[in-house]
C-alpha cells in the first residue's frame, strides 16, 4: 500500500481500490447474492397458493366451456364433444375442430347405467376439484388441498346434469379463490427461505426397467460405482438413482481428466518453447499456438464436428484407405469431448507455465546435470518446483473452463452422450422454467468447484501470492 501511495499518489492509488472494489460488487458479489437468494426460495408453482390458483381457474375455465355445451344438450342430447384445451388465464378453452360442440373430439357415450348422454370429457373439469394433491419432497406422506387447509371435498360430477355441473364448477372456483386469497396471506408472512432445491439435486429418481434390462445394467462397471458409492441403489425390487448428483459428480471427474490431459499435452510445449527451442523456434512455436485463436471459439468448436462426423475428414479417410466400412461415431466418444475442450483451452495452460518456466535461470539446469542428475529429476527437482504456480493457475483456469463448458459437449455430442452439469443448469433455467432449481444447481456447483480449486491449491502448496509470479 505504501509503495502504491508514494509512486501514485493518494488520489490515483484510491481511485485504483474504488474501481476494484466496484468490478468485485457489480460483476461477482451482487450476482452470487441474487443468485443465493433465487436458490433458497421455493418457486411460485410449488407453492400451497398456486394449487388453489389452479383449481380456481380450472374451474373457471370448467364453467365456461360446460356454457357452450348447455345449448347443444337441449337440441341434442347425444351430441359429441372433445376435450378441452388447457386454460393459462382460466377462461376460455381453444375452440375443437369436430363434433357439433366443438373441442377436440373425444367422444362421449352416454351414462351406461341410465343410458342417457352425459357431456364429454373435458380436462378442467376433471382437475377442479378441492382434493388436489400438494406439491412436497418425494418420499413424503401425500397432502390434499383440502384435507390440509380445511376446504370442503369438491368436483363435478359429470353424471349429473350440465346446469348442476355448472353450479358446482362455480361453487369450486369461489372456494378455491377464498382459499387462495388466505394461502397467499399466510405465505407472504411465513419465513420465505428453504434448502429444498438444493436438497433437489440429492433426491433420487426411480429409473423404471425390466428384470432382464436391471439385470444388464448392473453388470456395467459405472453403474457398480455409483451403487459402490450410494448414487445408485435397489429399494424394493425398484432402481432409484440420484441423477443430479451423478451428473454433477461425471462433469467433475471428465472436467478433471480433461485438465490432467491437458497438462500432459502442455508442460512438454511450455518446457520446449521456455527453456529448450532456439529463440526463432519458440517464435514458430508460439505462433502456431496463437493462430487458431484467432478465429471465434464457435467457430473452432464447429470446426471440429467436420472432422469427427460420419462424413467427416477422418471417417472419409479411413473409409477411402479401406480400414473401415462403417463411419466411427466420434460423437457417441467421450474422449473426443476431452479432446475438444483440450484444444480449446490450451493456451491457458500453456502461458502460465511458460511465463513461469522462462523466469528460471538455466545454469540451474546445467548444474543439476553437470552434478549427474537425470532428466527426469531436472524436471522433478528443479524445473517443476520452480513452475509451481504456473501449473496451478493452468490447472485452475483450465478446470474452471472445462467444468463450466457448455458450447463444446453440446455441439460436439449433439445429445447422443450423457449431459454436462452446466447442460442440466441450462435446461433448469430456459428448458424446464424452473429457475430457483437452476440457480440452487449453480450456486452448488460454484461452491464446490471453488474448494476443489482450494483443496488443489493446498496440495500443491500454492499461496494466492505465489500467483503473481505468473505475470
Amino acid at each position: 500500500m505504501t509503495s502504491l501511495i508514494r509512486g501514485y499518489g493518494r488520489g490515483l492509488t484510491a481511485l485504483f481500490f474504488a474501481a476494484a472494489l466496484g468490478w468485485g460488487l457489480m460483476l461477482i458479489i451482487l450476482p452470487q447474492l441474487t443468485m443465493l437468494e433465487r436458490a433458497v426460495t421455493a418457486p411460485a408453482r410449488q407453492l400451497d397458493s398456486s394449487i388453489a390458483r389452479r383449481v380456481m381457474l380450472d374451474a373457471g375455465t370448467c364453467v365456461s366451456v360446460l356454457g357452450t355445451y348447455a345449448p347443444a344438450e337441449e337440441e341434442a342430447p347425444a351430441s359429441s364433444g372433445g376435450l378441452a384445451v388447457p386454460s393459462m388465464s382460466g377462461g376460455l378453452a381453444v375452440p375443437s375442430i369436430g363434433g357439433s360442440s366443438g373441442g377436440l373430439a373425444v367422444p362421449s357415450m352416454g351414462n351406461a347405467t341410465t343410458g342417457q348422454a352425459t357431456r364429454p370429457y373435458i380436462l378442467q373439469c376433471d382437475r377442479a376439484t378441492t382434493h388436489s394433491r400438494l406439491v412436497r419432497d418425494s418420499g413424503a406422506e401425500p397432502e390434499y388441498l383440502d384435507t390440509l387447509h380445511g376446504a370442503p371435498t369438491l368436483s363435478v360430477d359429470d353424471s349429473l346434469p350440465l346446469e348442476d355441473q355448472i353450479a358446482q364448477a362455480e361453487e369450486i372456483a369461489e372456494v378455491a379463490r377464498a382459499l387462495y386469497q388466505r394461502l397467499q396471506e399466510e405465505e407472504a408472512n411465513a419465513f420465505p427461505y428453504t434448502l429444498d432445491n438444493f436438497e433437489t439435486l440429492a433426491a433420487p429418481r426411480l429409473i423404471p426397467m425390466s428384470d432382464a434390462a436391471k439385470a444388464e445394467e448392473a453388470r456395467l462397471l459405472s453403474n457398480r460405482l455409483l451403487t459402490l458409492v450410494g448414487l445408485r441403489y435397489e429399494q424394493d425390487g425398484q432402481v432409484y438413482e440420484r441423477i443430479g448428483l451423478v451428473t454433477l459428480t461425471r462433469t467433475i471427474v471428465f472436467a478433471l481428466m480433461a485438465t490432467a490431459l491437458a497438462l500432459v499435452l502442455c508442460y512438454p510445449i511450455a518446457y520446449k518453447v521456455a527453456l529448450a527451442a532456439p529463440p526463432k523456434q519458440a517464435l514458430w512455436l508460439f505462433l502456431g499456438l496463437i493462430i487458431p485463436y484467432t478465429i471465434v471459439e464457435l467457430m473452432r468448436v464447429y470446426a471440429w464436428t467436420t472432422i469427427i462426423d460420419n462424413q467427416g475428414l477422418i471417417n472419409s479417410v479411413l473409409t477411402w484407405a479401406g480400414v473401415i466400412s462403417d463411419p466411427i461415431q466420434f460423437k457417441r466418444f467421450p474422449g473426443t469431448i476431452f479432446l475438444v475442450i483440450v484444444y480449446t483451452y490450451v493456451l491457458f495452460m500453456v502461458f502460465p507455465i511458460y511465463n513461469v518456466m522462462s523466469t528460471l535461470d538455466k545454469n540451474q539446469i546445467e548444474a543439476a546435470k553437470d552434478l549427474g542428475a537425470s532428466a527426469v529429476r531436472v524436471h522433478r527437482r528443479v524445473i517443476i518446483p520452480h513452475s509451481k504456480p504456473g501449473i496451478a493457475v493452468g490447472c485452475i483456469a483450465t478446470f474452471m473452463l472445462s467444468a463450466g463448458a457448455f458450447s463444446v459437449p453440446r455441439i460436439i455430442s449433439r445429445g447422443l452422450q450423457a449431459e454436462w452439469f452446466s447442460q442440466t443448469i441450462y435446461n433448469k433455467f430456459f428448458e424446464s422454467e424452473n429457475s430457483n432449481i437452476g440457480a440452487a444447481y449453480s450456486f452448488g456447483y460454484t461452491l464446490i468447484c471453488f474448494a476443489l480449486v482450494a483443496l488443489f491449491m493446498w496440495a500443491m502448496r500454492t499461496r494466492l501470492k505465489d500467483f503473481a509470479r505468473v505475470q
